[in-house]
């Protein structure tokens, strides 16, 4: 499938899980989601974040890049090691720079 379409499929498969879309990229190319009543989102986009954007927005746990054409499986082992991720992260603090 195209990104664009793996990218609609991976936010309904996300709502699936119990998410909820929280808001969307400026040019429409990012989607964030969370969990009701947990701290830390989760970002789906065609494209990585750079080292600032990730330093201004730490409440971004994880995020599911999906850049090139991809099948239905590659496509859910992604957001299932995304989902990991995103799991594993939750409850730690999201300071990009650990104090002395």
């Amino acid at each position: 499938m195209t990104p664009a379409a793996a990218i609609a499929r991976a936010r309904a498969l996300l709502l699936d899980e119990g998410f909820l879309e929280i808001g969307q990229g400026m040019r429409g190319e990012s989607f964030y989601f969370g969990l009701p009543g947990a701290e830390g989102q989760l970002r789906v986009a065609n494209h990585a974040r750079t080292p600032k954007q990730r330093l201004k927005h730490p409440e971004v746990l994880a995020s599911l890049v999906l850049a090139g054409p991809l099948s239905e499986t590659a496509l859910r082992e992604r957001l299932d090691a995304t989902l990991r991720d995103f799991r594993a992260r939750r409850g730690r603090p999201t300071m990009a720079i650990t104090p002395p």
